[in-house]
């Protein structure tokens, strides 16, 4: 279980946007923080590539589709 406080605009806008989809406060909260670590750990991701790559650790253009399963 998590509280937060939010200041009075944002709360605002939370309730607004709530009320124009048709979600309620809670599921557009959990959604955007669900949505926010996920960039947070895609950027994690990246920059621990980067740094592989940066130590000299590469692949092929092939083998990289292969690992991202887009060879069909």
């Amino acid at each position: 279980m998590l509280a937060i406080r939010l200041d009075k605009e944002l709360e605002e806008r939370l309730s607004a946007a709530a009320k124009r989809s048709g979600r309620t406060k809670t599921a557009l909260a959990r959604k955007a923080i669900e949505e926010y670590i996920d960039e947070l750990e895609d950027i994690a991701l990246l920059e621990a590539a980067l740094n592989e790559a940066g130590a000299g650790k590469t692949i092929s253009h092939e083998q990289m589709r292969r690992e991202l399963g887009l060879d069909a």
